[in-house]
């Protein structure tokens, strides 16, 4: 395939997106390991690194090579906005026809971004690549993604694939797709599932991280998965009508074995002792349901408040 040229800018075939947040030990390497392997392809491409507030030499590092190679392009944001606002960034920035999201740490294999583009030239619109295995993980990491991929497909009505992040490749129309929804908290994998298009996995074990350390702190995760959850379900919001009534219907009971035992002189302790458990267990769920209002509450006021999803404060060759 040609790539296109509009204007005086000529558009490339391919764009990588990679954020970039303290990775001054892997961005060499992966641009050294990458860049080869995509001029083999024979077709014009870009690499989209978008420095998520690094606090190391990461915008220096980026700023050498964008010098070096005008393939490079760099977005450096004016202080941390998130993993999911930087590929926001880069799909925004992006040119290609088709546009792959990779993490810069290596643990997104170059080689199954190849298969990716197999896939599409066969007609794929959405590549994911699936995990077979996490390599230098924690167990507890394995656990709480696993039951995050289940949880999301159990409340709501996405069909997202198991075991798949943000490693994943976007035919053109599938990235206007994603940008055209104007959500504030946004949670791409989920947005992907969402449009549709024909969709396929490519699957793959993931390596350790070549250099540094995992920046997903469990505040992180937290937040990710509100991200998904609370704007693609309504299932929270009906959550308190069935407590609510799963409540009654044990204090009903409850009642029923009152009278029952009362009518058969057994002792069982008096009132009091079933009053105030009753009580605290109402309490919990009330505030629970309350909780809940106000994540969606909290929500829409971001979404009222209609405030730029990040701030870009310079650029390089874009």
């Amino acid at each position: 395939m040609d790539s296109i040229t509009t204007g005086r800018r000529k558009m490339p075939e391919y764009s990588l997106v990679i954020p970039a947040y303290n990775e001054e030990k892997s961005l060499p390497l992966f641009y050294e390991k990458v860049t080869p392997l995509m001029e083999t392809l024979g077709e014009d491409f870009e690499m989209i690194f978008v420095n998520d507030g690094s606090r190391d030499s990461t915008k220096e590092i980026l700023k050498a090579l964008a010098e070096k190679d005008k393939r490079v392009k760099v977005c450096n944001f004016s202080r941390n906005f998130g993993q999911q606002a930087a590929l926001l960034c880069g799909l925004t920035e992006s040119k290609g026809r088709a546009v792959i999201a990779m993490d810069a740490d290596l643990q997104d294999p170059p080689e199954v971004a190849m298969e990716m583009i197999a896939k599409w030239k066969e007609g794929f619109d959405v590549v994911h690549g699936k995990r077979r295995k996490r390599k230098g993980e924690t167990v507890f990491k394995k656990a709480t993604a696993s039951l995050f991929y289940r949880f999301m497909r159990k409340i709501t009505s996405l069909d997202m694939p198991v075991d798949v992040g943000d490693f994943k490749l976007y035919d053109r129309k599938v990235v206007d797709a994603i940008l055209s929804m104007g959500e504030h908290d946004r949670l791409l994998r989920a947005q992907t599932t969402w449009v549709g298009f024909r969709q396929t996995i490519v699957e793959f074990d993931r390596p350790e991280r070549v250099a540094g350390e995992t920046h997903y702190t469990l505040k992180k995760m937290v937040k990710l998965a509100e991200s998904g959850v609370f704007p693609n379900s309504s299932y929270p919001l009906t959550l308190p009508i069935k407590l609510g009534g799963a409540l009654c219907g044990l204090s009903l009971l409850t009642y029923i074995v009152f009278i029952v035992l009362a009518c058969c002189k057994v002792a069982f302790g008096g009132l009091t002792a079933w009053l105030f458990p009753s009580l605290g267990l109402a309490a919990g769920l009330i505030l629970c349901c309350h909780g809940l209002s106000n994540v969606y509450l909290s929500m829409v006021y971001s979404e009222v408040q209609n405030r730029p999803k990040y701030i870009v404060a310079d650029k390089i060759n874009l």
